[in-house]
């Protein structure tokens, strides 16, 4: 079809719908490099400001999923799910939680992303452990899929290829915040992977990309819109995130805590948000009947050892030294590391979980540009929780760093815990579920 592009960017502006052959078109010609950005950025905007009705979502997400690879599974028997996380700080989960799920019989193809900014990546964190390889063929990934039951792998350059070209372009543009770009961005690679099944993980609060439980709803409902025009059933938990998850924040950091969790022994919201998005994987995968059954048999799973032994065959499937999950001490280390003591008596009110992460990110755990290389040993752990008293001397979180790294970041861990006269502990992690 002949495409006239500032047609439908004033058809958007005023308020109009496309057709979806305009849709498909549109997004197959700019996959091609046939329509330039300035047309695009001008659409995109209008979008920005007037949106996308459901049936032109559903196809702005297909079109987008269909304009490289879409990967199939189906020699594999049971149904495969995957999770996603909208973004924390500390977030972990995918380390413990997919080899739990793997190893009750669901099989999880699970491609991940990296960190930028003050959140983390998968990936970063994968690639902590010594040799292993986020990088494989599809067809390396659908063996390790039959073999495993599970692969952690990064995005292939003909996945998706619409959205690598869109974020890039929404992310110099403005047009970064919008529910419907957001979510078709989230759903396409996600619908891509050929799962039959999502578990969204929506974080709400001060360290997350939404603030505001209103619109954590918006987005979720959204996503779970998309996934049933596609055929695929998809769950949402909305989950707290003004606190960092867990007592580590930092790649390799975060390995040995999923290790822990992965022994039964990690941190009590660690283990919790495992716990809850394992029993929504397995219920989505057929594998339970209920979500205390799946809570029940994930719990199980995380403390007879059985995660650790599949987590372990799979990192050294994908090429890395599987003794690291039997001896963390394999994983990078800081030359340094520096206590953070209390100054005064009282309770912790707050953690500020963006204050930790960019601290973190400043002693080179993350990237600020896509371009930077990530420190994998440094990081910060916390040695309190919201609602613990502490005295002078108390140890507060120690700082893992390499050469003069402390230096930027001591500002950010100066602010980043609270101490009042009283405060009370915080409780679950799970706000909703929808």
């Amino acid at each position: 079809m002949s495409l006239f592009v500032p047609g439908l960017i004033r058809r958007k502006r005023d308020g109009g719908r496309f057709e979806e052959a305009e849709i498909r078109e549109l997004i197959r010609a700019y996959t091609d490099g046939d329509v330039p950005d300035y047309q695009v950025s001008a659409l995109l905007m209008a979008i920005v400001f007037k949106g996308l009705d459901a049936d032109e979502l559903a196809a702005w997400t297909d079109a987008m999923m269909r304009s490289g690879t879409v990967l199939d599974h189906s020699a594999v028997p049971g149904r495969k799910v995957d999770k996603h996380s909208t973004g924390g700080v500390g977030d972990k989960i995918s380390l413990c939680l997919a080899p739990a799920v793997a190893a009750l019989g669901v099989p999880v193809p699970m491609v991940s992303g990296r960190g930028l900014g003050h959140t983390g990546g998968t990936l970063d964190k994968l690639e902590s452990i010594p040799g292993f390889s986020v990088d494989l063929p599809v067809e390396r990934s659908s063996q390790l899929l039959a073999d495993l039951g599970i692969f952690l792998v990064g995005q292939t350059e003909d996945l998706v290829p619409a959205d690598r070209k869109l974020y890039a372009l929404r992310d110099v543009t403005g047009t970064v915040e919008s529910i419907p770009l957001i979510a078709s961005s989230i759903m396409s690679k996600k619908l891509a992977e050929g799962i039959d099944g999502l578990v969204l993980d929506v974080k709400v609060g001060a360290g997350a990309f939404m603030r505001d439980l209103d619109q954590a709803r918006s987005l979720a409902s959204t996503m779970i819109g998309i996934g049933r025009a596609a055929g695929v059933d998809v769950r949402a938990l909305l989950t707290d995130m003004n606190a960092p998850i867990g007592r580590a924040v930092g790649n390799a950091l975060e390995v040995r805590e999923a290790i822990e969790v992965m022994r039964g022994e990690g941190p009590a919201d660690t283990t919790e948000l495992t716990v809850e998005l394992g029993a929504e994987m397995l219920v989505l995968g057929g594998a339970c009947a209920s979500l205390d059954d799946g809570r029940e048999q994930t719990t199980d799973a995380l403390a007879d050892g059985r995660a650790l032994a599949l987590f372990a065959r799979l990192v050294e499937a994908q090429g890395g030294d599987p003794r690291a999950c039997d001896d963390p001490s394999l994983l990078p280390a800081a030359a340094e590391s520096t206590t953070i003591e209390a100054q005064a008596a009282g309770a912790v009110t707050r953690i500020r979980p963006r204050k930790v992460a960019l601290a973190a990110l400043e002693l080179g755990a993350g990237r600020k540009v896509k371009e930077d290389e990530i420190d994998p040993a440094t990081g910060v752990e916390l040695a309190v929780d919201v609602g613990d008293r502490v005295n002078p001397g108390d140890p507060l979180m120690t700082v893992h760093h390499n050469g003069s790294s402390l230096g930027a970041a001591r500002a950010l861990i100066d602010e980043a815990i609270e101490i009042g006269p009283a405060a009370d502990a915080t409780g679950s992690l799970i706000i909703d579920r929808m």
